[in-house]
């Protein structure tokens, strides 16, 4: 299939942000999915995810967090990144500003959209269920977090994360914490634990320094996007 992409400049969080999108060939309405990228930022990786999906079907834009900026350094990331989850408000803007872009494309159709977050992103797609947005699935890998109390009820759609069994930045009680988060509001949820895989082990290896307990697992990082993939087939299929 033919695939279509451009990149799109807009405001959130204070920040121009650079988004990169997928479209797939024809000029009719298609389901659509949002890309959240990690904290250091959106990178060719994630510009190709989204690729992908355009050659699935679907209209994807991977989106921005950091401004255009990708962070070489782990611990500026960090710095940059930290105060941000911890407010689930500007994670929720910085999925709203996506959101909104996603549904002003002609060739999204707006009651069939799904969203998937790697890390920072897969917070930030968390975040827009728990405030309520209407999508169809929702997909996290190496982020497992908890929101404000009891706002998980608000989550409309399943939920499905992925993670890796020796991730010291999602250690077993985060796992355990978002799964008791899920359960308890009643979501449809399925959480994969990846044995012996680390932070990370989706993406592959970047020459640059990293922070501890990140590191590539090819054989996960296979299964972890064709479960991706699996979990869009179900919820938002292209062919609906």
């Amino acid at each position: 299939m033919t695939v279509t992409t451009r990149t799109v400049a807009y405001p959130a969080d204070g920040l121009t942000m650079i988004g990169h999108f997928a479209l797939p060939a024809g000029a009719d309405r298609r389901p659509a999915v949002l890309i959240g990228p990690e904290g250091p930022g959106l990178n060719d990786f994630q510009r190709r995810r989204a690729d992908a999906l355009a050659d699935l079907g679907y209209v994807a834009l991977a989106f921005d967090i950091n401004g255009g900026r990708w962070f070489t350094d782990p611990q500026e990331m960090l710095a940059h990144v930290t105060p941000l989850l911890a407010d689930p408000d500007r994670m929720r803007g910085i999925g709203h500003a996506a959101l909104d872009v996603l549904r002003a494309e002609p060739r999204t159709d707006p009651d069939r959209i799904a969203a998937v977050g790697y890390g920072t992103g897969g917070a930030i797609v968390l975040e827009l269920g728990r405030d309520g947005v209407d999508l169809r699935a929702i997909g996290t890998v190496n982020a497992v977090t908890t929101g404000r109390p009891g706002e998980a009820a608000r989550i409309r759609c399943p939920v499905w994360a992925g993670v890796g069994s020796q991730d010291p930045i999602m250690p077993p009680a985060q796992r355990e914490a978002f799964a008791a988060d899920m359960q308890a509001a009643g979501v449809d949820w399925r959480l994969t634990v990846y044995g012996g895989a680390l932070h990370a082990f989706h993406h592959p290896p970047v020459d640059q320094a990293v922070l501890p307990g990140v590191g590539h697992h090819p054989r996960h990082a296979e299964r972890a996007w064709r479960d991706v993939v699996d979990l869009l087939a179900e919820c938002v299929p292209v062919t609906e």
